[in-house]
């Protein structure tokens, strides 16, 4: 008899990795129209859309593999109609100016889904009168809901009369939503207010509308809502937090308003996406976006053209800078309103919605996080943001 080989052929070995390799259920291709590199864009997959191969798999069973580096990426699946079965794959991908890049669609077999500790995250939150609150591994925000504006309303200081929406100064990658609410019940009352290393809550919102907020302008008036009135959370996890807020009817005028915001916050974004549904049984003249200028010591800065307008202000010892991106299609005129009246000046990014819908994004950069040194930085991370909403990734499959 013949000793057996002590080592198969390379050519052999090859083969055997190849033939046990799970076969693609799906060849995703990405292309960037743009000249310019994106970092951490989020790829959305329809689950109904794949091909066959894929769609006969258990969604729970689905792999992301970058085809290049051979390496399985994090992935999310997405219920956004709350049916209790997903709608979308997601996964984030930097790619380079005018590149495209290819992935692939494994079953299970391919091996476990990545993790991290820096997932994005939302919830409500009863210990703090009913605060809503989200973040994801760059920022941070709160909105109120309706027990903190009966109490307001009662005159009580615990109370919060706001639909504004709220930013919380994180310096650090993991969650701290839990914590500094955490704090708060546990250590001081609104302990976030301090900074430990982690960041705080120095921003102050009031009846302004903070970063973000909306309203109807009528006549150099805006007019707003009250605090939300009902949430639904739909998801949270590695890529994409998703939620919705509900609002009770509001006058504007003679109009009476009604308002729902289903809100998302993907990993590695300092903005926040919005999309407004907003309606009052007849065609609304606008949906206006607002940023508050606080004493209007900061200053302003803006390309309607573009679709943004920020603001850089002093805060303690560092400086933030706040933000509004809506795509051209959306807008109709941007105004700067200054008041000497507590809380109303105000930047506004004027819109016309379609078909009662308005999307748009809001959002903060703190220098003290270290992600963005100067106003000029933010500026280009604004202008560049706005560059890809407009000229959105181009996905394909086979």
């Amino acid at each position: 008899m013949k000793p057996l080989p002590l080592a198969l052929p390379l050519a052999a070995l090859l083969f055997a990795g190849a033939a046990s390799a799970p076969r693609p259920a799906a060849t995703i291709t990405v292309r960037n129209a743009l000249n310019l590199a994106r970092r951490a864009e989020t790829i959305s997959l329809p689950l109904s859309k794949l091909p066959a191969a894929a769609r006969q798999l258990d969604p729970a069973d689905l792999r992301v593999r970058d085809a290049a580096s051979k390496s399985l990426l994090i992935s999310q699946l997405v219920d956004n109609d709350a049916d209790g079965k997903p709608d979308e794959l997601l996964f984030q991908t930097d790619i380079g100016a005018r590149a495209s890049k290819t992935f692939m669609v494994e079953p299970a077999a391919a091996g476990p889904v990545p993790t991290t500790p820096d997932v994005t995250f939302a919830r409500f939150v009863p210990e703090r009168t009913d605060d809503f609150a989200w973040e994801n591994d760059r920022v941070a925000f709160r909105t109120y809901g309706p027990n903190a504006q009966e109490l307001a309303e009662k005159k009580d200081p615990n109370g919060t009369l706001s639909s504004g929406m709220d930013c919380w100064l994180k310096r650090v990658s993991y969650p701290i939503i839990d914590k500094w609410y955490g704090r708060h019940v546990h250590e001081k009352p609104f302990a976030y207010h301090t900074d430990i290393g982690e960041g705080y809550d120095p921003y102050h919102v009031g009846s302004s509308r903070g970063v973000g907020g909306t309203g109807v302008l009528l006549d150099g008036k805006l007019f707003v809502s009250k605090n939300f009135t009902k949430y639904k959370v739909l998801a949270t996890g590695p890529i994409r937090t998703v939620f919705e807020l509900t609002y009770a009817p509001y006058p504007a005028g003679s109009l009476s308003v009604t308002e729902t915001k289903r809100i998302s916050l993907d990993r590695g974004s300092n903005l926040t996406r919005y999309e407004e549904h907003i309606s009052a049984g007849q065609p609304l003249p606008n949906c206006t976006v607002g940023l508050t200028l606080h004493e209007q010591k900061g200053e302003v800065k803006a390309d309607p053209k573009a679709g943004w307008c920020r603001y850089w202000e002093k805060v303690d010892d560092s400086y933030l800078g706040t933000g509004v991106v809506v795509a051209p299609r959306y807008l109709t005129n941007y105004q700067e309103h200054r008041s000497e009246q507590k809380d109303q000046s105000q930047l506004y990014m004027v819109t016309k919605p379609q078909q009662d819908v308005v999307v748009f994004y809001a959002g903060f950069g703190w220098q003290k996080s270290g992600q963005f040194a100067s106003a000029d930085a933010w500026d280009t991370y604004l202008a560049e943001f706005a560059q890809r909403i407009s000229s959105p990734l181009v996905v394909s499959w086979k």
